[in-house]
């Protein structure tokens, strides 16, 4: 439950810098089960003035209360985005929060932002990125594949997710994506390489129809090989979901979600809302390529999304940069393994994704209307 702390006064539990478990929690409060007087407490106590409605400065009081880490740490909110998430919930638009604008504002936003639902996407951690056909560490950043294996680990070991997902590329033999398939297609006039040219890594125009843009990789994650398979010292937890993408071989396919001309999804969209994920924690390889392609569409249909940073790893400095700035960009956070047990026990509250919340909430009430 929400901190409720105005001169001294405390309602349900409290975070601070002891608390309780989940499961406690849970019995104690259960998500639909949310008691209406820990609620009507909530709103009374930050209705400073007594009037029996919220104005913009009382709502800022609760965004103080709410975005704040576990050791009491208040992240500072800018006072657009308050006033734009208090418009979300000021539904008849006459300058304050009712009772009834509180209850949905309570239900959607705040039981979200503190008891997330959160699934773990691994992505990739495949032989030949590691030490393969596609091994990163000879691209240009230069980084070894292997150390993400360490924090990943660690992560399923000591962070209670509610759901876990494995993503592989599973690529057949004959695959668009591979240099030495190059000939097999025809390339558009526009290619700016002809085929005989072509090397790893260019980009050519392959003539379609309609004409596909394609960068061209080493032959890697071919099905059924032994680059295909998830690295031998990567922890598999039981009831993780396996994700394939890239099995159609006219289309690559970077992001988990679906292939780079969203002609078809994977499972994963299905397998998401059937467990009722808030929250994606992403990771794995490549940083600028898989991963980033993973996270902007999760970002781009509506989840509150977090890339972690050590835990992933990648092909191009400037393209690893590129990517972090789409991220926050689009109201995503980038962190470290050792801060994701406190965010998925949602003791750790990003104004972040409290703020990409609300704006779904906008965009879901205005597409109703």
């Amino acid at each position: 439950m929400l901190e409720c702390l105005i001169n001294g006064r405390s309602f349900g539990w409290r975070f601070s810098s002891i608390q309780p478990t989940m499961s406690e929690v849970a019995n104690q409060c259960p998500v639909e089960d949310t008691s209406l007087f820990d609620m009507d407490a909530c709103y009374e106590t930050f209705d400073k003035d007594g009037d029996g409605q919220l104005n913009l400065d009382e709502f800022r009081l609760i965004c103080r209360a709410l975005f704040r880490n576990d050791k009491g740490h208040i992240y500072p909110l800018s006072e657009d985005r308050a006033s734009h998430i208090f418009q979300v919930f000021d539904k008849n638009d006459d300058g304050f929060i009712d009772k009834e604008e509180f209850s949905f504002c309570w239900n959607h936003w705040i039981k979200v932002i503190v008891r997330p639902v959160s699934a773990f996407l691994v992505v990739d951690v495949q032989n030949d990125f590691i030490s393969g056909t596609l091994n990163i560490s000879k691209c240009n950043a230069q980084q070894d594949g292997s150390e993400v294996v360490e924090p990943i680990n660690r992560l399923l070991e000591t962070v209670p997710f509610d759901c876990v997902f494995y993503s592989l590329d599973w690529h057949p033999p004959d695959h668009v994506s591979f240099i030495d398939n190059v000939h097999m297609r025809e390339l558009h006039p526009s290619s700016p390489i002809p085929a005989d040219k072509a090397q790893a890594y260019d980009t050519v125009v392959f003539a379609g129809p309609p004409p596909m843009k394609q960068r061209l990789w080493p032959r890697h994650c071919v099905q059924d090989t032994w680059g295909a398979e998830l690295h031998k010292d990567l922890k598999v937890v039981d009831n993780a979901v396996k994700v394939y993408k890239g099995t159609n071989p006219e289309v690559d396919s970077y992001s988990v979600f679906w292939d780079n001309k969203k002609l078809t999804d994977t499972s994963l969209s299905t397998q998401l809302r059937a467990r009722g994920a808030t929250d994606i924690y992403i990771c794995g390889l490549a940083y600028d390529v898989c991963v980033g392609a993973t996270i902007a569409d999760a970002l781009a249909i509506g989840y509150r999304a977090v890339l972690i940073d050590d835990a992933s790893r990648g092909v191009d400095l400037a393209d690893i940069e590129r990517t972090k700035q789409t991220i926050v960009s689009n109201n995503g956070v980038i962190v470290d393994s050792h801060q994701i047990l406190a965010m998925v026990e949602g003791r750790d509250r990003r104004p972040e994704l409290g703020y990409k919340l609300a704006m779904e909430l906008k965009n879901a009430m205005e597409d109703e209307q």
